[in-house]
């Protein structure tokens, strides 16, 4: 294998992961936005709202970006010790205040308590405390991960892996919304092109999405890589597709 490998494995192995700012990877990887523009969206919902909840906040990244904020007060959770540090260090001088939990029933808020709360790519949805959190009328909007999402990259490094029982279909984010008697309002899909344009890219990746490859190590998957190290360099760029759907849900009142 040439030294390339090595240098590139080597600088993405000793890159921080924490949070959820992706722009190490500018040049070396791109994935499609989705078209209704979750960040933009959710911001102008922030903007009418007067209490929010941003809940799975990872490091707060998408939170400091909206410029928008709420009448009253704004609120986020994240469980994640790294993350949690890095949200309070993010969303500290946007006056956003920024709550440990632990990411199961029941949040520590007060019955309805918000009239928006919010979440892109919450990795478990109680949809029962939710409903219990919004006020009369309060609206759920959320940008979550679809079925068999980047199937390409845990395939290539775990072998076929059997598709369509992900447990994150959009019908089943419904249903579980519906009944915690919630009214969807809006429930849109997208698949989206990703491509990584060296192994370095997939290296940071596989250590920052820790789900994709869950025992990644570049020690335990070096043949892997250093496959996909030749692939590239034959065939140009490794593509995946993501898949993304947004959910937007309302509490009668």
């Amino acid at each position: 294998m040439d030294e390339g490998f090595d240098a590139l494995v080597a600088e993405a192995a000793g890159v921080e992961v924490v949070g959820w700012d992706f722009s190490w990877l500018d040049g070396r990887a791109t994935e499609e936005r989705p078209p209704w523009e979750y960040q933009r969206s959710m911001g102008e919902r922030v903007g009418r709202a007067s209490m929010s909840l941003d809940i799975q906040t990872g490091g707060g990244e998408v939170v400091a970006g909206v410029p928008q904020r709420a009448a009253k007060a704004m609120v986020a959770t994240e469980s994640w010790p790294p993350n949690l540090a890095r949200a309070q260090e993010n969303l500290r001088d946007k006056g956003v205040v920024v709550v440990a939990d632990e990411d199961r029933p029941p949040l520590p808020f007060a019955d309805g308590t918000f009239d928006l709360v919010t979440s892109r790519h919450p990795v478990t949805v109680h949809w029962a405390e939710i409903a219990r959190v919004l006020a009369a009328g309060g609206t759920y909007f959320s940008q979550q991960v679809g079925p068999d999402s980047g199937h390409e990259v845990y395939d290539f490094f775990l072998g076929p892996q059997p598709v369509g029982h992900s447990d994150r279909e959009p019908a089943l984010a419904r249903a579980g919304a519906e009944a915690a008697g919630l009214e969807v309002v809006d429930l849109r899909s997208a698949e989206l092109r990703m491509e990584f344009f060296d192994v370095g890219a997939m290296v940071y990746f596989l250590r920052k999405v820790i789900w994709f490859v869950p025992d990644f190590t570049v020690e335990k998957y070096r043949d892997r890589l250093e496959a996909l190290h030749e692939r590239i360099q034959a065939d140009g760029p490794f593509v995946a597709h993501s898949r993304r759907f947004l959910i937007e849900a309302r509490k009668p009142g």
